[in-house]
């Protein structure tokens, strides 16, 4: 004690008032923290700017401050999985998405198998329940192995976009036919850009952008169906018109359709698998720095 009998104030005597100095500074470092991960700092200017240049169309500028940022989409956890706003058309377990033309495909160790048609009775294409426009497609398929027959007769599929274009599934590997018929083509009119094929029994991806043609009032085309195509991550068809609807050995052509139609895989009487199926249908803003403003 001292003489007048008080406890002297030293920098431990300042204890109190400094912690609660201290624990106040850190509570508002927090609280802007918090404030700045949920966006709510109205004094935080958005990136960007306001004395640019006009981008073609007269509606922002370059690096426009409020142009509106991009949808987050979260991707896949793994590789060739569904992102978060994907339509998943199989995933290995229940073909509730489809309906079968005769007799149901079917399902094994995660795959789809198409069934034979001395099973079937006939032709047995798988047709989704939902239809689609504008997609963004990715499926596996595998061939069966070993490889039986040749050519056309060999490991033969297709992806039939609105049930009217398709995209050719075939064992490629070693195996010679016509060139708009093999993997990769769209069949009847244009080759794949190179032949990409894995091994009969392997499996092998499809990464599909398919764009549904446009149709004018009176029924007459403004614009092609348009399809990209990467199979097993190689470019095999770049952005490439299509013709009109798949036909057999002759020169396909368009007839006005609905903007919407299923999508058929096709049963070409071979045991070709598939697993992993998905769609992303997209946006019109997708296509539309080509469409003509009159069609749809």
């Amino acid at each position: 004690m001292t003489a007048m009998g008080m406890k002297p104030i030293g920098r431990k005597g300042m204890g109190m008032r400094g912690t609660s100095m201290k624990t106040c500074l850190m509570a508002s470092v927090a609280t802007a923290m918090t404030l700045m991960a949920t966006g709510s700092v109205a004094a935080q200017e958005k990136p960007g700017f306001k004395d640019t240049p006009m981008l073609p169309g007269g509606q922002w500028r370059v690096h426009d401050a409020d142009r509106p940022a991009p949808v987050v989409v979260a991707p896949a956890a793994t590789p060739g999985g569904p992102p978060a706003d994907a339509v998943v058309l199989f995933d290995g377990r229940s073909l509730d998405s489809w309906k079968p033309d005769r007799i149901a495909w079917p399902i094994a160790d995660g795959a789809v198998t198409i069934p034979s048609r001395a099973k079937s009775g006939g032709e047995n294409n798988l047709v989704s329940k939902q239809s689609f426009g504008d997609v963004q497609m990715h499926l596996e398929f595998r061939s069966p192995n070993p490889p039986t027959k040749t050519s056309q007769d060999r490991g033969n599929s297709g992806i039939w976009f609105m049930q009217r274009y398709e995209l050719q599934i075939l064992d490629g590997s070693q195996n010679p036919t016509y060139a708009d018929g093999t993997v990769g083509a769209v069949y009847g009119w244009k080759p794949p850009l190179v032949n990409a094929s894995r091994r009969p029994g392997e499996w092998q991806t499809y990464d599909i952008v398919f764009e549904r043609p446009r149709f004018a009032a009176d029924g007459s085309l403004v614009r092609p169906a348009y399809v990209t195509a990467l199979l097993n991550g190689v470019l095999v068809q770049n952005h490439q018109a299509m013709l009109g609807t798949t036909i057999w050995r002759q020169v396909a052509s368009y007839k006005a359709h609905a903007d919407a139609a299923p999508i058929q895989l096709q049963d070409h009487d071979s045991p070709v698998s598939f697993r992993n199926i998905w769609v992303r249908p997209l946006p019109e803003a997708a296509i539309a720095q080509d469409l003509k403003k009159d069609g749809k």
